[in-house]
């Protein structure tokens, strides 16, 4: 016959097999979540991982403290260096994502979208200097 002791040890495993269970769903969401990331800034998110690092009290967006899983990840820009990032998880829901600061490619400027004023003010001249003109 089970005690309950026996019951509540029980109960307990299960409990810890739930959180262990649901802590790995969010683990797969935070990795989503960093990739998605990785290809919004453009750089090589590293391994195909991340890493979970602790539970944490941090502060969310609205300034309250909740309890936070936090994972890292590393990335690269050029291919020679690995730079780390982190990644807070309220639950599913996504806390904060902090990346090392990491050079990255500038968009050329294209000479097409600048207006030189000199060349815009012979091709337009004022309604007055027309009239002088005339």
């Amino acid at each position: 016959m089970l005690s309950l002791a026996d019951v509540f040890l029980l109960m307990l495993f299960a409990a810890g097999a739930a959180w262990l269970w649901r802590g790995h769903g969010v683990r797969e969401r935070a990795l989503a979540l960093a990739k998605q990331h990785c290809g919004r800034l453009d750089v090589e998110l590293l391994d195909g991982n991340v890493a979970f690092r602790r539970l944490a009290m941090v502060r969310d967006g609205k300034g309250n403290r909740r309890l936070a899983r936090v994972y890292d990840f590393e990335f690269t820009v050029t291919g020679e260096q690995r730079l780390t990032g982190s990644i807070q998880m309220f639950g599913n829901h996504l806390g904060r994502i902090d990346v090392e600061a990491h050079p990255f490619k500038a968009e050329p400027q294209l000479d097409d979208k600048v207006i030189h004023m000199n060349e815009w003010r012979r091709s337009h001249p004022k309604p007055d200097e027309q009239r002088r003109v005339d």
